[in-house]
């Protein structure tokens, strides 16, 4: 058996599915591609999540649209964050190339040009469905996470949720928050501490510099009503294939917080709402994190125990998590530790700092017979990438050097008018880009301070009242004083005249 022939029944011995499963491409050895050695992702461990790495301009973003793609074709519903606004041509088909008709005859699989079922999702004041949450709905250890508070700060963020719990008040955006948290140091100063203890006014006065830091990236626009149900992430179309969910993040790249809020926020929603699914076929739910190093760059320690916690618990939620970023240093080694497929696109060896990277890389992968791991990694071509996931029984698989199959769809962005297009005929638009302002917190305090203040203007009033009238009975009118004067008189000249007789 010639050297070609060993490595084909090694890859199909490592890539054969008795499940449903997703082909990736085929493998390669010497830089060629063995037609047919088919790369083969089973269906039932892609709930195991992932990372796509690679240098920029290597094909990450189109590894990721094949993946969707297939994703959808498979029943299984996608979430896109869309950082550099490239992934809302999968809306639209490919218009086909002969190049992609070349490589798919070397990988052995033919090629479909087809569209994809797209929902556009907005953060911000984009054109989209529109996400939101309400600060109650955060909660008060979430929301603590995400502002970075000391263990003081976090009790006093406990303390106001608890006082809207136990009083009724809605929080349901941060002005709401705000003024609970200037009510309970001002007007509201003796309720809190009779009921609640004392709340230092310089620990609030933090906690309302980190919300308006937070406001100043966009956050005022994701907190509020009506907030978005995660299960209208999981649609699936009338031909049975599942929607892909793209979320335009064009204009927060520079807002990392915004950026990390929103996935907390998101995650924790999936892993409350989802249920347990067990050893299921196909998971429920797929997310693509890409730029994924600005979840992490600026992330504190407790933020990142919160990130790892949920990346090791929502598996079991039949949900996938997909870290796309340039280099796997960019992420934590727990969450590195928690990833079943990688994909590694080529990476740069320029500097020592490059070739340390790619050293480390190189070790994080299963040792091959036919590969030079750290050698390959620097001689990949675009849209070719080494390739290490999970068979069916949780193993890994052989480490595949693979040339990727090209996207169905389009590799280029939307027109206007066929984004308009898109948005006009969604039924999720309809469902949640009404603006609601229903009476909440701030609004209930505002009422209270100010009936607080007219009462105690009334009382302050009535005490003046009384205070006169006190100060008036003790003076005599003048008229009665010269009347009594008077009667006085002349009843001691009555008295006079009396005797004289």
């Amino acid at each position: 058996m010639s050297s070609k022939e060993k490595f084909f029944a090694h890859i199909e011995k490592g890539y054969t599915t008795k499940g449903d499963s997703i082909t990736m491409g085929a493998a390669m050895l010497d830089g060629e591609a063995v037609t047919n050695a088919l790369v083969k992702i089973p269906l039932k461990t892609l709930n195991r999540h992932g990372l796509i790495a690679g240098a920029t301009g290597t094909g990450k973003t189109k590894t990721l649209q094949v993946l969707a793609e297939n994703l959808s074709d498979k029943g299984i519903p996608v979430l896109l964050m869309d950082l550099k606004g490239d992934l809302s041509g999968l809306a639209q088909p490919s218009p086909g190339h002969p190049k992609i008709d070349e490589r798919h005859a070397k990988i052995g699989i033919p090629f479909e040009a087809k569209n994809f079922p797209v929902e556009i999702l907005s953060l911000s004041e984009q054109d989209g469905v529109k996400l939101r949450a309400t600060v109650s709905e955060f909660g008060p250890i979430l929301l603590s996470r995400i502002l970075d508070l000391s263990e003081t700060q976090e009790g006093i963020v406990a303390v106001v949720f608890k006082y809207c719990d136990d009083n009724k008040l809605p929080l349901l955006d941060l002005k709401d928050f705000k003024k609970v948290l200037q009510y309970a140091t001002g007007a509201g100063k003796k309720e809190f501490t009779k009921d609640y203890g004392r709340i230092s006014t310089s620990s609030t006065g933090t906690i309302l510099r980190k919300i308006i830091e937070l406001e100043q990236q966009g956050a005022d626009l994701f907190f509020g009503e009506k907030s978005f149900e995660v299960d209208d992430l999981t649609r699936i179309d009338e031909n049975g294939r599942g929607y892909i969910n793209i979320i335009r993040l064009t204009d927060i790249q520079d807002r990392p917080k915004l950026f990390s809020t929103f996935m907390l926020s998101l995650l924790a929603e999936v892993y409350a709402t989802f249920p347990e699914q067990g050893d299921s076929d196909k998971p429920e739910l797929i997310l693509f994190i890409d730029e994924a190093h600005l979840i992490f760059k600026e992330a504190s320690k407790a933020l990142l125990d919160q990130i790892e916690s949920i990346v090791k618990l929502i598996r079991s939620k039949g949900i996938g998590l997909y870290f796309v970023t340039q280099n796997p240093t960019d992420v934590p080694n727990e969450v590195l530790a928690q990833l079943g497929l990688k994909v590694q696109h080529a990476l740069r060896a320029f500097t020592a700092r490059d070739r340390k990277a790619i050293k480390l890389t190189a070790e994080n992968y299963p040792i091959s017979d036919y590969y030079d791991t750290k050698e390959v990694l620097t001689s990949l071509g675009i849209g070719e990438a080494l390739i290490s996931a999970l068979d069916e029984k949780g193993r890994p698989t052989p480490l595949a050097a693979t040339l990727l199959r090209a996207p169905m769809s389009r590799m280029d962005i939307l027109t206007d008018s066929e984004l308009n297009s898109v948005i006009k005929n969604s039924k999720l638009v309809g469902k949640y880009n009404q603006e609601i302002d229903r009476e909440s917190a701030y609004e209930i305090l505002n009422e209270k301070i100010e009936k607080a203040e007219k009462e105690a203007e009334k009382e302050k009033t009535s005490s003046a009242g009384r205070r006169t009238s006190t100060r008036r009975s003790t003076r005599q009118n003048p008229v009665i004083k010269v009347l009594t004067s008077a009667t006085f008189i002349r009843g001691v000249l009555g008295v006079l005249k009396k005797v004289m007789r």
